[in-house]
């Protein structure tokens, strides 16, 4: 293989090229050469011209040659246009695949460095610029990012949508994804229904829609595609059974505890006065009356947030209580201590007759206590002169139970699936939830959209206050839950697109302009 035929393989970008001289200096390769037509083109009115005005040399940027910086000197020549009606008089040659006008980057420079910017941003691209061949600033590379023009949308049939932060807790975008290719398509500046709509409204052929649960997707969807079926995401489904499973565990943790042994007889009581409603029962009947209320005159979530000064979360929580003893749970909902696996050990010791704070404090510190004296302060106070009897273990965490019920009983272990079995025999409201959970995760696992009309029944007819909340809000969303657990199609591609957006955010440390980021979320490979 002769050497011309070598360099046509290296470099073809510069076949078309007569090179006229290379010197290598320091980490710089500089090449000189001269373009070798006789005539170019005008950019305007295509006419081709052989009368040259003048000549002058350009400086660009190449590839890398070898981990060396490489400089093309190239040497070009203007024109006069020949056409008398063209108003551009005098024009410059460009190179196919070389050159652009004002650009100075060869065409594969420029595509590696977007291709380095795209993937790492400004300041990591220009440190791995640095090391490839060709230094370049930051913000080069973000200014090229930025001139890249954006793709065009294409129609999907099946689209995802969700929402990402812009800035976590004050503003939001929504980014949309066609799942059939696991692409993001757009990405639009808030979250509102309104900009869905819109969106929606401006194509055709959309036929299926994932969304999570929230309302302002979902009225979007209603109004932008009312053709197209929309379909809630099976993990959000799954999460908000959790959340509900939570709650309800944490409202009957107080019976997870065993009997004490020996337990001591206890004098007759006399029966308990009723007691004063105080400020929280009293605000929280207030607001149940205010919301339910509003909610009579046909006002929206929204609307009566903003009203009474309430986030929406909260209006929808009191809107989906019937009373406000629902509410205002008698057992509450019990936290786990961090003293609690310290304190078998502390009765024992306060049994031997040792009580000094101090000295206990040492002791369980040595063993992994991490808290506050004035914890383990409070929990002597409340201790000491009482004839206690001997000390039980604690009830499991609530996250813990809360995790035993959610998992599939054929991945639970030995261990905790004897040890949730105890607990619902100590307390069968715990056994109601998990036979509900149960049923609920095999309507997700097996597709059994056709038995979830009978599952709801069957919770909201049950006892448990937070399954039959969530029971409820399957009904509001009903033809999207259905749908859901029914179909094939889920949210997956769409939660992947929003770590993707957080890992480009964490990447330019949160400094990126909105116009940048979307640049780099559509134009990824």
């Amino acid at each position: 293989m002769s050497i011309v035929e070598l360099l046509a393989i290296l470099f073809p970008h510069l076949s078309g090229l007569r090179i006229t001289n290379v010197l290598a200096k320091g980490s710089t390769v500089r090449v000189h050469a001269e373009t070798s037509s006789v005539a170019a083109r005008c950019p305007d009115c295509s006419t081709v011209s052989r009368r040259v005005h003048s000549r002058y040399e350009r400086r660009l940027l190449d590839v890398p040659v070898a981990g060396r910086e490489t400089v093309l000197q190239l040497r070009v020549r203007r024109f006069f246009c020949t056409l008398a009606g063209c108003l551009r008089r005098i024009f410059a040659e460009q190179v196919d695949g070389l050159t652009v006008r004002h650009g100075r980057f060869s065409t594969l420079g420029r595509q590696a460095l977007e291709a380095v910017a795209l993937a790492l941003g400004g300041r990591a691209g220009a440190r791995l610029a640095d090391r490839l061949g060709p230094y370049v600033g930051r913000m080069t590379l973000l200014r090229l990012v930025r001139a890249l023009p954006e793709p065009p949308v294409p129609g999907p049939t099946v689209l995802g949508v969700d929402d990402f932060a812009w800035r976590r807790g004050h503003s939001y975008g929504t980014v949309l994804v066609d799942m059939t290719t696991r692409r993001v398509i757009d990405v639009l500046d808030d979250r509102s229904a309104d900009s869905l709509a819109a969106w929606l409204g401006e194509r055709s052929g959309i036929e299926v829609i994932c969304r999570d649960r929230a309302g302002c997707y979902a009225e979007g969807a209603t109004r932008g595609a009312p053709a197209a079926v929309q379909v809630a995401d099976r993990w959000h489904l799954l999460h908000n059974l959790s959340e509900a499973v939570n709650k309800a565990v944490g409202h009957h943790r107080r019976c997870l505890q065993p009997p004490l042994e020996p337990a001591a007889p206890a004098d007759p009581a006399p029966a308990p006065q009723p007691a004063s409603e105080g400020l929280r029962v009293r605000r929280t009947r207030e607001r149940h009356a205010a919301v339910h209320a509003l909610r009579e005159q046909g006002l929206g979530a929204y609307t009566i947030a903003r009203r009474l000064g309430l986030d929406p979360k909260t209006v929808h929580r009191y809107a989906d209580a019937a009373t406000p003893e629902d509410l205002l749970s008698p057992n509450g909902t019990a936290r786990d201590s961090i003293l609690d696996p310290f304190k078998p050990y502390l009765h024992q010791r306060i049994t031997e007759g040792v009580a000094g704070t101090n000295q206990l404090l040492a002791e369980i510190r040595a063993q992994g206590y991490k808290g506050a004296e004035r914890t383990l302060r409070r929990w002597l106070i409340s201790v000491r002169g009482r004839n206690q009897p001997t000390p039980v273990p604690p009830p499991p965490p609530t996250r813990d139970i809360t995790g035993w019920i959610m998992c599939p009983t054929d991945k639970l272990t030995d261990e905790h699936q004897a040890e949730l079995e105890q607990l619902c025999g100590l307390c069968p409201d715990l056994a109601t939830i998990r036979d509900l959970a149960h049923g609920f995760t095999d309507l997700v696992r097996t597709r059994g959209g056709d038995r979830l009309a009978a599952w709801v029944e069957q919770a909201e007819t049950g006892s448990i206050t937070e399954i039959r909340s969530f029971a409820s809000g399957l009904r509001k969303d009903w033809d999207a839950v259905k749908a859901g657990l029914t179909m094939s199609w889920s949210s997956g591609p769409v939660e992947g697109a929003v770590n993707r957006i957080k890992m480009l955010k964490r990447q330019m440390y949160g400094r990126a302009n909105p116009d940048l980021l979307r640049r780099r979320v559509l134009l990824a490979d």
